[in-house]
C-alpha cells in the first residue's frame, strides 16, 4: 500500500505515477483477442463451440446452447424470499430511476419557417454480458437489462460463461426480473463477437453492454464500430475523501468493498489527518483478516491501494479530477460543498451515510461506470446507449429561400458544384 504525503518534495512525481498507472489489457490480450474475434467471425458456432469447451469446460451441444425462460421462471420461484424481495426492491429503484432518463422527442419551427427537431427511437436489439467467473452478479443483469427495456429494446439477449455447464440460480433470476428474451451459455471475447457479428444460431445486436475481465473489455473495444458498446471497461476504483471525525472501520469496509473484486482492483484514502489514516490503515490490516475474500482484497490493497495526506480536503479535490474515479466518497463535514466543486467522478457518494456499496444494488443509479480515468468524457450506463436520436427538418419554398442562398455560397466555396447545385435549382437560380 503507497503512503503520499503532499506537503513532501517528491508528492509531484510519486502522484504522478499513481495517476498514470497501468492496470488494464496488455498488448498479449489484444493479440489473443483479435485471434478470438477473427476465428468467431469466419466459422460462427463452430469457434463458440471449441472455445467454450476450452475455456469453460463443457459442451454446449450437450448442456444446451440456450437457456430456456422456463429456467429463469423456475429459478427466481425458488429463491428464498428475503433474497427475491431484495432483488425486486432493486429492480423497482433501477426502474423509477432509469424510466426518467428517456427524452422526448423535440420539433419548432425557427424564424425562416424551417420545421426541425429530433426523434428518439430505442435499437431493435442490445445484448448484455455478465460475468460468470470470479463471482455471479445478479445486480449486474438488472443494472444492464431495466435500462435497455426502458429504452424500449424489443429484442434483449444475455451472454453469460456457465463453467462446466453450471448455471447460476441468482443471475437467472435476475434475468426473469429484468425481462431478458434470451440467454446463452456463452462467455468471453468469443460472447461479444458472436452478438456483434452473429452465427447461425445467434442473430445480430446494435449494442453490446455489461461489465467482464480484459478480454471481454478488449474485445468491445475491438468491435466498436461494428457494434454499439456501452464503454470499455477496466479494474474497479474507489477514491474516498474522508476527515477524522469518521469510525475508520467504516472507512476501512469501503475501501475493501472494491478492493475484494479484483487485484487489479484500486482504493485510494484522502485524509487531513496522520493519525486517521494510520488508524484506517490498522482498520484495512484487521479487516483484511476476516474477509472471506482477503486474497484477492489483500493483493489489490498492497499492489494498488494508497492513503494520500493533504494538508485540506479542499486541496484533495484537484488530485481526485485527475484520478477521474469511477466512485467517489465524500464522508466528511462539508461534503455537499465539495460535491458541488468535483468536476470528474462516474458516481458521487455524499455523506457518511452513503457507502458506495450501496449504489451497487438498490440504491437506482447504474452500478456500470467509467473507470481508467475516462470519467473525463464518459458516464455511466443509462437508458441513452440503448437508443439514438435521429434529427429531421422540413422546409417549403419560403423557408428555403431564406437560408438556401448560403448554402450555396457555402457549397461553392467549398469546391462541391453539385451540392449547390442542388439548391440553386430549387430556387430558380
Amino acid at each position: 500500500m503507497i503512503r503520499l504525503d503532499a506537503s513532501t518534495p517528491d508528492f509531484g512525481p510519486a502522484f504522478d505515477a499513481l495517476v498514470n498507472a497501468r492496470r488494464e489489457a496488455d498488448e498479449d490480450v489484444a493479440r489473443d483477442v483479435a485471434a478470438i474475434i477473427s476465428r468467431v467471425r469466419n466459422e460462427g458456432d463452430t469457434a463458440l463451440r471449441d472455445l467454450t469447451k476450452r475455456f469453460d469446460g463443457h459442451d454446449l451441444d450437450g448442456t444446451g446452447w440456450r437457456i430456456d425462460r422456463t429456467e429463469t421462471l423456475a429459478a427466481f420461484e425458488s429463491l428464498d424470499s428475503k433474497l427475491r424481495d431484495a432483488l425486486e426492491l432493486a429492480a423497482e429503484r433501477i426502474a423509477a430511476y432509469h424510466v426518467k432518463q428517456k427524452p422526448e422527442d423535440s420539433e419548432a419551427i425557427d424564424d425562416a419557417g424551417v420545421r426541425l427537431g429530433a426523434r428518439w427511437r430505442a435499437v431493435e436489439a442490445a445484448g448484455v454480458y455478465v460475468p460468470g467467473g470470479r463471482a455471479a452478479y445478479p445486480s449486474s443483469v438488472l443494472m444492464n437489462a431495466i435500462p435497455a427495456k426502458a429504452a424500449g429494446v424489443e429484442r434483449l439477449v444475455m451472454v453469460t460463461p456457465t463453467p462446466r455447464g453450471e448455471t447460476n440460480p441468482l443471475v437467472l433470476a435476475a434475468a426473469h426480473i429484468g425481462g431478458v428474451d434470451e440467454i446463452w451459455r456463452i462467455g468471453g471475447a468469443q460472447a461479444i463477437a458472436a452478438l456483434a457479428y452473429g452465427t447461425s444460431s445467434i442473430a445480430p445486436v446494435d449494442v453490446i453492454t455489461g461489465p467482464g475481465n480484459a478480454w471481454v473489455a478488449e474485445a468491445k473495444r475491438q468491435l466498436y464500430g461494428v457494434v454499439g458498446i456501452d464503454m470499455v471497461a477496466g479494474p474497479s476504483e474507489i477514491v474516498v475523501v474522508a476527515d477524522r471525525h469518521n469510525d475508520p472501520d467504516w472507512i476501512a469496509a469501503d475501501l475493501l468493498s472494491q478492493a475484494e473484486h479484483d487485484p487489479t482492483s484500486q482504493s485510494i484514502l484522502f485524509t487531513d489527518d496522520a493519525d486517521f489514516a494510520d488508524a484506517v490503515a490498522d482498520a484495512v490490516e484487521r479487516q483484511l483478516g476476516e474477509l472471506a475474500t482477503q486474497a484477492t482484497a489483500r493483493a489489490s490493497w498492497e499492489a494498488n491501494g494508497a492513503i494520500v495526506l493533504v494538508p485540506t480536503l479542499d486541496a484533495a479535490l484537484p488530485l481526485v479530477d485527475r484520478l477521474a474515479p469511477e466512485h467517489l466518497e465524500l464522508a466528511c463535514e462539508r461534503a455537499e460543498g465539495l460535491f458541488e466543486r468535483v468536476r470528474h467522478a462516474g458516481s458521487i457518494f455524499i455523506g457518511r451515510h452513503t457507502p458506495e456499496a450501496i449504489g451497487d444494488y438498490v440504491a437506482g443509479p447504474n452500478h456500470v461506470l467509467p473507470t481508467g480515468r475516462r470519467a473525463r468524457f464518459a458516464s455511466g450506463l443509462s437508458v441513452l446507449d440503448f437508443m439514438k436520436r435521429t434529427s429531421f427538418l422540413s422546409l417549403d419554398s419560403a423557408s428555403l429561400a431564406a437560408i438556401g442562398p448560403a448554402a450555396v455560397a457555402l457549397a461553392e466555396a467549398e469546391g462541391l458544384p453539385a451540392h449547390a447545385k442542388s439548391v440553386a435549382i430549387r430556387l430558380n437560380r
